[in-house]
Parts: structure tokens; sequence; C-alpha cells
């Protein structure tokens, strides 16, 4: 067994890891990062799965490796990629990487511990990184959510969107998604896709609209988290309430334009003001009751239902834990990132609650790294 010392340790290798490590290494902070470059993207997104954020939605704090600098390099035209196939992504975080010289150990950590003032990961292979600081950036994998009455149903025949990534088994199914966010309109596109019998949509709020939308709202918010200290928390809370319904009304109300045309051309059937009352395996078959008294048979059920945090849930985490103050399954952040544990930084989606939604997006990996790496150069 070996054990490394380093200044920060990023456990994690996904858009907010790497663009925290990128920044760190850029100021001279010794930085260690352990994770499988991109692993949520590249495990838990469908190959021909498509995002909703522009080219001007990149990692780099200092704009310099921006996506659109990736695609100028490549000789790729913007427009030849519009909307964004995930995979371009996924190749432009790894050219990032390498433009960065960040290099990242594929080893999992299995426990994280602080004592007299430093942490310790253990890792899998048995080896040992001592830090002064950590920023973890767990995948989202770890939060899924699903409703209650999934409870009595077979692996098999349920799972969440994130963890059903190929289709082809489903090939003259019949499926039913609960949600309806773009996750859940777009995988049944791609599942109807790959031949399903009939995909039914079933959520509870009326069927959104499919239109072009844009997300240049966001970057105020997130200029200003970097102008003004706290900028979110300091907000009333009909301020974060008016900035909550605007992402809602375009992000979860509003899908994507281009989804309209695949819908049409597969049996997707909504139902709308609509919600799942009880689900009951038989031998071959799911029957599902709905609240209006439909009974659906299905193959298969698909929760497109989201995230919630709960950081028990991460495996390293569970030895400091006891010791990070939490607010609705939330940390309890500071105006950096930092955990009520000192040294102990948390971005990305277990930062929305001190932050605002919109660091629950690539967009903030920049603005996160940028206030985190502030700070540590800032410690004593």
């Amino acid at each position: 067994m070996a054990t490394t010392t380093t200044q920060l340790l990023v456990i994690g290798a996904g858009p907010y890891a790497l663009s925290a490590a990128a920044f760190a290494r850029r100021h001279g902070i010794e930085t260690v990062v352990l994770g499988r470059p991109m692993s949520f993207w590249r495990d838990h997104m469908p190959a021909r799965m498509f995002l909703r954020s522009g080219a001007d939605w990149h990692l780099d704090a200092t704009g310099v490796h921006t996506l659109e600098a990736y695609l100028d390099d490549q000789q790729i035209a913007p427009q030849d990629v519009d909307p964004i196939p995930v995979g371009v992504f996924v190749d432009y975080a790894g050219w990032f990487q390498q433009a960065e010289g960040i290099e990242v150990r594929e080893d999992l950590v299995t426990g994280l511990t602080k004592l007299d003032g430093r942490f310790e990961a253990t890792l899998e292979s048995g080896d040992r990184v001592a830090a002064d600081a950590v920023v973890a950036a767990p995948g989202l994998s770890r939060f899924t959510t699903v409703p209650g009455w999934a409870a009595g149903l077979a692996a098999g025949r349920a799972s969440h969107s994130c963890d059903l990534v190929r289709f082809d088994e489903l090939s003259g199914a019949r499926v039913l998604i609960v949600g309806g966010r773009q996750s859940a309109y777009e995988w049944a596109a791609l599942i109807g896709e790959e031949g399903a019998e009939r995909v039914d949509v079933v959520h509870r709020h009326d069927v959104p609209r499919f239109d072009n939308v844009s997300w240049k709202f966001v970057d105020e918010y997130v200029d200003n988290t970097l102008r003004v200290r706290g900028w979110w928390r300091h907000l009333s809370s009909a301020e974060k309430d008016a900035i909550s319904k605007q992402f809602w009304e375009v992000g979860r109300l509003t899908l994507e334009g281009w989804l309209t045309s695949r819908l049409s051309s597969v049996n997707v059937v909504r139902w709308p003001g609509t919600e799942v009352v009880e689900a009951d395996p038989r031998r071959d078959i799911v029957d599902v009751r709905l609240s209006n008294g439909e009974h659906l048979s299905v193959d298969a059920i698909v929760f497109a239902t989201g995230y919630k945090p709960e950081l028990g849930r991460v495996q390293y985490l569970n030895g400091v834990i006891d010791v990070v103050e939490t607010a609705d399954g939330f940390p309890v952040l500071d105006e950096s990132f930092q955990a009520s544990l000192p040294g102990l930084y948390l971005p990305g989606f277990p930062a929305t609650r001190d932050f605002g939604p919109f660091f629950g997006f690539v967009k903030a990996a920049p603005a996160a790294a940028t206030l985190i790496v502030e700070d540590l150069l800032a410690r004593p």
C-alpha cells in the first residue's frame, strides 16, 4: 500500500470535478484527481441523447479551453452539432482534460476521514491519499428518486431513466414512463424509435410545450454569484421563487422543439394530470392503475422522476457525514461551497439549495471552480 500526499484531492471526474481541478492546477495547487472521466455521462446517458444547452456552456474558468474552442480545433461547425449530441460534449471533456494536463487516476475512493486537520482517502486498490482539502463531486446516479409504490417491482421490470441507456431489449414492448420532463419525453422517443409497441407517459402536470428555448437567462445568475458572494442565499423567498418558477417554465414546462417530429413518428400516449395509484406485478406484465381510473398493462416501467440529495448514499462520505450539517438532505455550505467540515467542498447538484438551481447545470461549473480555488488560495 502506498500513500500519496497532496494539497487538494478531487473525488470525481465529471464537469464540476474537472473544472475545479483545472483551475486549481493553473493556480499552482498540487492536485490529485480520482475517478473515471465523465462516467455519469458515459454510463448513464444514452448514446443518441442530445443536450439542451448550447456551445457556450463549457468547463474552463479561464475561458480558454471552451467547447467553442474545441469545435474550432476539430473544425466542427456549431450548426452541425445543434442540438449537441452527448458524445460531442464527452469528447470535449477529454480534450479539455488533455489540454489542461489533468491526470485522472481511475481508482475508486471507498472511505474518507479527517484527522489532525488532514483528510485521508482510502482507495479500492488499498492505497491512500492524504490531502489538505477535498472537492467531492459525486455523480447524480447516487441520488435517484422513485415513488413509494415502486418498492414491489423487480429490478428487471422497472428502472430509473439514468440506469436505462440501452433500449434494444424494449423492442416490441409496452413501456410506461413516469415523469413529464425532458428526460421522460426524450426517453419516450428513443424507446419508440427502438421499436417499442407503445410508450405511455404519465405525469401530474399538463402536457409541456415543445419549442426552442434559450438558457441565456442563466448567465446573469451565475455572474451575480461571482460578483456578490452568497448572492442566492441573500435573496428574499419571493425572489428565489420567481427564479425557480422561471426554471420550471423554461426547463420543465417547455421541452425542446426538436422532440416534436420524433414523438409524432412513434406510438406515444400521453396522460397529463395523472399519476400512478398502484402497480401490481403479474407473471408476464405489470398491471398499472392510474388516478383517472384507467388501467395499463406494461412490460417495463421507466422512472424519469429526478433526483434528490442524500449524502449518506455516497459511500466514501460516510466517514465524515456525521459532522457535515445538512438541511432537507442538502449539505449546508458557505459562500465558497465549503461544508461545515472545514476543507470539504461540495459543488454541483448538492449545492443547489445554497447556490440556486443553475448550479446543478454544467454552465455553473467554472464559477464553482473559481469560488473554490479563491477560497483555497486564501487559506492560511
